[in-house]
């Protein structure tokens, strides 16, 4: 059966625009006498392959040759291969939420002398801001206090200038040489201060996994648009995508239960 090719334009065009596609009457054969078959359906597309006229009502892939113009499903390895690339993308950028989380949470002290509180702290050294850590030596004498040795000691009152401004329940001695740290006990209120900063940094990690999952959505979305993916099929990655999400949430959670349990004993 020969059949009129249908353009890639007029098969995504509303009913109208595929209302003058008929099937040419086959000589001698009287099935088709006087009638035209409408190939025409807002919700259907058209698969024109080897003289055969077939609808469906999935989304499928446009493909040209030069003897013939195909409509075709994406097949299951071309989905999982997206969903692979997506789903190991957004567990990367999860991971490295977790790891942000994890290190902020570090510089909220308790009772114990640790280099980890002066993570974050970054001092004006020669107008640029700098981590502590990466212009001074920082050690832990006893339980209580931290030793910071500077490379350049005339950047001394600069990092006790910082260590006072970080407000981490902290007062920095300074005697020309090095600056010593003594963390006194945590008070009652000091303890309840440090608890609801352990709080927000939890939250800003969830924020920042629901934005991964949201962005993962997102190409989901323009893979749909794209025909790639049917409705259905977005509507389960999109689920599996929930798990990972609910699994990284857990993860946080139990991070900050167990900080909060550490502040808890101090």
């Amino acid at each position: 059966m020969a059949l009129r090719a249908v353009s890639p334009a007029a098969a995504a065009s509303p009913p109208c625009a595929l209302s003058s596609a008929r099937i040419p009457q086959r000589p001698g054969c009287g099935c088709l006498s006087n009638r035209s078959s409408l190939l025409s359906s807002s919700t259907s597309f058209l698969n024109l392959h080897s003289g055969a006229v077939g609808f469906f009502s999935v989304p499928l892939v446009l493909q040209h040759s030069d003897k013939r113009a195909v409509l075709r499903h994406a097949t299951i390895e071309e989905i999982e291969a997206e969903k692979t690339i997506i789903e190991d993308q957004a567990k990367e950028k999860m991971e490295k939420a977790i790891e942000t989380m994890q290190t902020n949470f570090n510089t909220v002290r308790t009772g114990r002398a640790n280099p980890t509180m002066l993570d974050r702290i970054e001092v004006e050294y020669y107008g640029t801001p700098v981590n502590l850590k990466s212009i001074a030596q920082i050690n832990t004498p006893d339980a209580s206090s931290l030793l910071i040795q500077p490379f350049d000691k005339s950047c001394l009152k600069l990092i006790e200038k910082a260590i006072v401004a970080a407000n981490i329940g902290v007062t920095p001695s300074n005697d020309g040489e090095v600056i010593r740290v003594t963390v006194p006990p945590l008070t009652s209120d000091r303890r309840k201060e440090m608890a609801k900063t352990v709080a927000k940094l939890s939250e800003e990690g969830k924020v920042a996994i629901r934005n991964i999952r949201r962005d993962a959505i997102k190409a989901y979305d323009k893979l749909e648009k794209e025909k790639k993916l049917s409705e259905d099929n977005k509507k389960d990655l999109s689920a599996d995508l929930q798990k990972i999400t609910d699994e990284y949430m857990k993860k946080i959670e139990s991070i900050q239960k167990a900080k909060e349990q550490e502040l808890s004993k101090v």
